[in-house]
């Protein structure tokens, strides 16, 4: 299978496969539904399969391309150039809240590659509160691991962290005959729609964060031994929370507890 398409070599480092299933597009458009005089913002549109279409039913689009050839392609569409605001930058580093204000909120969607998918939505949770939703393309099991419920296999901390931050619902399923070159996995578009009452109060995300890390970075072990660096057993006793379970047992609200508890101590 040739990794050209349309006239670009699909550039293993930036994770390129490119959409061109004309009825999996429509139905990727039809969840996004834009909105003239909305936010939209689109991180990495590759050779344009979503930003056409959707380009169609509003007047501005911001874009956030890495690849400086795909810019380039853009800067020079003949149908939607003069639509587009072209952010050259990587999507990782950027500052989201550039693009924000307070009566318009962003709404982003995109086609994520795996090796950037997980790190680049944490980035984005950091700007949850100006965001109104994200639609995201991504591995099926990385849609699998955002929505998991405790005890389930693909339960871990994205799922924690996640959740923490906004409703997840899965959308679409995309095969890979979808792509040009197909991957070796299926993919789904998933929604995220930020929270405005967080499930859980917490006193500190980055403890949180740090707790799901710990916890999950042992997953095979019991909280008792891989959150001791944290709380003690007789701390998570207090809580009323089993030692012995393992972090793929605990509920968002326990990870909450227990973050509160760390950060009281890491507090006196």
């Amino acid at each position: 299978m040739s990794k050209q398409h349309l006239g670009h070599t699909a550039r293993k480092r930036f994770g390129q496969n490119f959409l061109h299933d004309p009825y999996i597009i429509d139905q990727i458009v039809s969840a996004i539904n834009p909105q003239n005089g909305q936010n939209v913002v689109e991180i990495g549109p590759g050779l344009g399969a979503i930003t056409e279409p959707v380009c169609e039913l509003i007047d501005e689009l911001t874009v956030v391309e890495l690849d400086r050839d795909l810019a380039q392609r853009l800067r020079t569409h003949p149908f939607i150039a003069s639509k587009l605001n072209i952010v050259e930058k990587d999507a990782l580093k950027f500052d989201f809240s550039e693009l924000f204000s307070e009566e318009n909120p962003l709404r982003v969607f995109g086609n994520l590659p795996y090796n950037i998918s997980t790190p680049l939505m944490f980035h984005l949770f950091s700007f949850a509160h100006k965001v109104q939703d994200m639609h995201f393309m991504l591995q099926k099991e990385v849609v699998n691991r955002l929505a998991a419920s405790p005890g389930n296999k693909n339960y871990g901390r994205l799922s924690v962290m996640a959740q923490y931050h906004c409703h997840i619902m899965p959308v679409i399923h995309v095969p890979p005959g979808a792509f040009n070159p197909p991957p070796k996995v299926d993919s789904a578009v998933v929604r995220l729609i930020p929270h405005k009452v967080r499930p859980v109060a917490v006193k500190s995300e980055e403890v949180l964060n740090r707790v799901c890390a710990q916890a999950f970075n042992q997953r095979r072990k019991t909280i008792r031994n891989s959150l001791k660096e944290s709380v003690s057993e007789a701390q998570l006793l207090s809580l009323d929370i089993n030692p012995e379970l393992r972090a793929e047992n605990l509920s968002l609200a326990q990870f909450g507890q227990i973050a509160d508890l760390a950060f009281s101590i890491q507090e006196n």
